[in-house]
């Protein structure tokens, strides 16, 4: 290492010089342990609002659009609106149905307040869960019936599905993990939709609108 300079203060003692260099060593210490915590808690804003987004683009009526609403004013985003007089309550959005080329059932969650729905209530522990790796997009459940398993054909129709709902519909290659329900969780004071998971496998595919419009929905 190179020999440095270090500026003393002749009116201190060497202890008390120490002493003032480990204390601003400290304080920048602390600084920065901050400004780390900071940064996760942007980055984890960013990913959920990212995820907001994406689900605008899938929604697809009113009913949708209200449940966002909803979501962001609970997590603090938008003033919640108060219902007027003789107003009626919006219609309760549900997940998107497909039927695979196999025969089972693919449910896709239009909103982070679905997703939740869809993985954390609606799924069995032994259905499979798809998500675009690290990309934005809706959670995608395909009904085993207990099998905990499902034909190669209807796992690539529901990842098509998953790469499709998510924010690299437009790209090449998307990679989506897939795992059995019961092996997601979600973690304590989590964002609508957040999650995490283990023991996965991941399928690549390119997203193809006409597949989506060729499955039979219900």
């Amino acid at each position: 290492m190179a020999e440095i300079e270090i500026a003393l203060d002749p009116t201190k003692t060497p202890a008390e010089n120490a002493q003032k260099y480990f204390n601003k060593y400290n304080k920048a210490k602390r600084t920065l342990a901050a400004m780390e915590i900071q940064q996760k808690q942007n980055d984890e804003e960013l990913a959920y609002l990212e995820s907001v987004l994406n689900a605008l683009d899938t929604a697809k009526d009113d009913a949708d659009l209200a449940e966002i609403r909803t979501e962001l004013a609970e997590s603090g985003f938008i003033r919640r609106q108060p219902q007027k007089k003789g107003q009626s309550k919006p219609k309760k959005a549900k997940p998107m149905r497909y039927i695979s080329s196999d025969g089972y059932e693919i449910l896709v969650g239009k909103s982070n307040l679905q997703n939740d729905e869809l993985t954390l209530r609606t799924a069995e522990p032994t259905d499979i869960w798809m998500h675009t790796k690290e990309i934005p997009g809706s959670h995608v459940i395909i009904r085993t019936n207990g099998k905990g398993e499902v034909p190669i054909p209807t796992l690539e129709e529901a990842a098509n599905l998953a790469a499709f709902y998510s924010k690299a519909k437009n790209g090449s290659m998307v990679p989506v993990d897939y795992t059995l329900r019961k092996n997601v969780k979600k973690p304590n004071g989590a964002k609508p939709g957040m999650v995490i998971y283990l023991t996965n496998k991941t399928i690549y595919i390119t997203p193809e609108e006409e597949k989506v419009n060729q499955m039979t929905t219900e």
